[in-house]
């Protein structure tokens, strides 16, 4: 078997799928994009193909290697993510040539099914607690908002006070066993972000995401040792590499890899294993489409370490393009009391409506993330 043909297709809201074709007839599909740099991705997939066109994709190991260390420079989101779209199809097309799913090519499943949560409105307090119970109503045990609008270095108590209000307001409409994440989007600082975990200790929130930017990884330290919520962090971090040190330091408690920008199945599963010998939970983030997804799920269901699933079901960024849009089995998404069950077909367990893809690609986006700017005119965190 030969990879033969890669094509690419930018499709709203915001993303960017990858095809896949062999001399045997076998279709793979891929999600590489970085949200915001569509068209960036999409040229470095192209040229990363050249190391792959020819060559056996059920190779899966050695063609990452090969793209991951064949250029002198690496890393990074678009290098990363390009290489992470590449594994997701290669893993599609050997799977399906076995006739199993992939986490069947993995090890097999260590659960029978995996809990999502979803994220809801939360402009206000009343709207946040609305949004709450109808995902409480449509069977999740568990959702995920923002936590502050565009915040300075430091802050008055405005969006602390309002965060709380929300907060209080969940509460009192879904109940104190209802689970509260909250996304901090790496907006705050760390002084403002230490009185934000200490003001919000008393709602049992599930975790805090991104309480400060990644890169701040003292901060974290501080952070992880002044409060008692757990602390996820991981979209913004790529291959195992970018792992190993907050791992190593013990400032996180949840790891949030992206199957499309952190290297694809074939890492993810590895810093998964990397997170399990630190007793880390697993918690993929992504915001993304119906291939990312089932990626995700794939090592959720092989990975004893996976608490939880971010998926994009009724995002604002969706826009009414839901995912349903692009697959012919949209049943394989469909939630129960807040779980999705196995994927059972072969391949990622998607069947991707392929006349769909192309003829929205001829709309295709340029999606781009909004700009945060204080009073003073400062560019901030979005």
């Amino acid at each position: 078997m030969k990879i033969t043909k890669l094509e690419t297709f930018r499709i709203i809201p915001r993303w960017l799928l990858l095809r896949l074709e062999t001399d045997d007839g076998i279709i793979g599909w891929g999600e590489p994009v970085v949200e915001g740099k569509a068209a960036t991705t999409e040229a470095c997939v192209h040229e990363l193909s050249e190391l792959i066109i020819g060559s056996d994709p059920r190779n899966v190991e050695n063609l990452w290697q090969t793209l991951y260390r064949g250029g002198f420079y690496r890393g990074g989101p678009v290098l990363t993510s390009a290489i992470s779209g590449i594994d997701q199809a290669m893993w599609d097309i050997k799977a399906k040539a076995l006739g199993i799913p992939v986490y069947e090519a993995l090890g097999g499943k260590v659960r029978d099914k995996m809990e999502m949560y979803s994220w809801i409105d939360s402009t206000s307090a009343e709207e946040a607690a609305r949004s709450a119970l109808d995902k409480k109503q449509r069977g999740f045990r568990n959702v995920k908002m923002f936590g502050t609008n565009a915040v300075g270095w430091i802050s008055d108590y405005k969006e602390i006070d309002l965060l709380c209000e929300k907060l209080q307001a969940i509460r009192d409409a879904v109940g104190n066993e209802f689970g509260i994440a909250i996304d901090f989007h790496g907006r705050p600082h760390k002084a403002m972000a230490k009185t934000l975990l200490k003001e919000i200790e008393p709602y049992r929130i599930l975790f805090v995401e991104e309480p400060v930017l990644v890169e701040n990884e003292e901060a974290f330290a501080e952070l992880h040792a002044c409060s008692s919520i757990p602390l996820a962090t991981g979209e913004r971090n790529f291959t195992r590499w970018g792992f190993k040190n907050m791992l190593q330091k013990g400032y996180v408690d949840i790891i949030q890899p992206d199957l499309s920008h952190a290297g694809g199945i074939s890492e993810v599963r590895r810093i998964a294993a990397m997170a399990e010998a630190f007793d880390v939970a697993l918690a993929p983030h992504c915001p993304l489409g119906p291939v990312a997804l089932a990626s995700c799920l794939q090592v959720d269901f092989t990975s004893i370490n996976a608490c939880i699933q971010e998926q994009s079901l009724g995002m604002a960024y969706n826009q009414g393009n839901e995912m349903s849009r692009y697959i012919q089995n949209p049943e394989a998404f469909q939630y129960e009391n807040g779980f999705i069950k196995l994927l059972t077909n072969p391949g990622l367990g998607v069947d991707v409506n392929e006349a769909s893809v192309r003829e929205m690609a001829k709309e295709g986006h340029n999606w781009k993330n909004q700009m945060f700017y204080l009073e003073d005119g400062s560019v901030t965190e979005w």
